[in-house]
């Protein structure tokens, strides 16, 4: 399986408008070779170099979706009601754009795509960890896209 983005190669740089600093749009994401048997696919894209004085176990989660269809091949910048979408670390279902800290040095964000064998049973209010814990057991397939940010 393999998860790409038009914006960005894997470890490259995020550009600007998917940031705080520009228009806060969403990363589009391509998705490929998900597993015959997959049933919904579910996304986590997470940012584990939050300084730890900020968050003590150094990670922000930007966005958390699951039961997307596991037809679906493509999530542009404008694409509404593909999945559920959970709880961010910010405590919104929402995408939130990459935000280090000013001066922080380059953060990495983990677009996590994974190919699920079931449709999950979790409410909208549901974060990271309740999705984790859920998706325990069902996972055919994963893949990764990483991406890096710094602001000045």
């Amino acid at each position: 399986m393999e998860i790409v983005s038009p914006s960005f190669q894997d470890e490259g740089w995020i550009p600007v408008e998917h940031s705080v600093d520009g228009s806060e749009s969403r990363v589009p994401l391509e998705f490929d070779d998900v597993p015959a048997g997959a049933v919904s696919l579910a996304l986590v894209v997470h940012d584990p170099d939050v300084p730890r004085e900020r968050r003590p176990d150094g990670n922000f989660d930007h966005w958390v979706v699951w039961n997307i269809p596991a037809g679906q091949r493509r999530l542009s910048e404008a694409s509404e009601g593909v999945g559920v979408v959970g709880v961010t670390t910010r405590g919104t279902n929402t995408w939130i754009g990459p935000a280090p800290p000013p001066g922080d040095g380059p953060h990495r964000y983990f677009f996590t795509l994974y190919a699920l064998d079931t449709v999950l049973e979790l409410p909208p209010s549901a974060g990271r960890a309740e999705l984790e814990a859920v998706m325990a057991g069902h996972v055919l397939e994963r893949a990764v896209l990483m991406g890096r940010f710094q602001r000045s």
